[in-house]
């Protein structure tokens, strides 16, 4: 089993989006049985809380469900759970390497450097953007590179 872990702030838009992304993707290669896919956020003010609205609407837009999605907080326990500790920017990214400290843990990479041609490092959050559209084309063509990673080095 693979186990990927997409983080980001609050985990109610980026993250949620990209845990939502992947299964669709996964599910349609047949694959639910082997790669597992959550999220979380490295911070606690929206615990228990779907993910935004925007991200909600432009799922839907896709007929892609999060069905079941509730944000949490990132845990020291999950540093070791996840194969791929995915972080939407450089920030999260920090957030869980302090998490990490010196203890082993899985891949940690921002989603965006599964997209080669990309100039941007960071996905923007939309929380405070608005722009919704722009994540999800961000999300997609990464989780969709990322997905092609693991199958090929994972072979599945």
């Amino acid at each position: 089993m693979v186990n990927i872990l997409f983080v980001c702030l609050g985990n109610i838009c980026r993250s949620p989006m990209a845990e939502a992304v992947m299964r669709d993707l996964v599910k349609k290669e047949g694959l639910d049985e082997a790669i597992q896919i959550d999220s979380a956020g490295t911070g606690n003010w929206h615990t228990g809380k779907p993910p935004h609205e925007g991200t909600r609407r432009i799922l839907d837009h896709y007929n892609i469900s999060y069905e079941g999605q509730k944000a949490r907080q990132l845990t020291k326990e999950d540093l070791s759970q996840y194969d791929y500790l995915i972080g939407m920017d450089n920030e999260n990214i920090g957030n869980i390497r302090r998490l990490a400290g010196y203890h082993s843990t899985g891949k940690i990479q921002r989603l965006l450097d599964y997209v080669e041609e990309s100039d941007i490092l960071d996905v923007p959050d939309p929380y405070y953007t608005g722009n919704f559209d722009e994540v999800f084309e961000m999300v997609h063509k990464s989780c969709s590179n990322l997905l092609k990673e693991i199958k090929s080095l994972h072979k599945l």
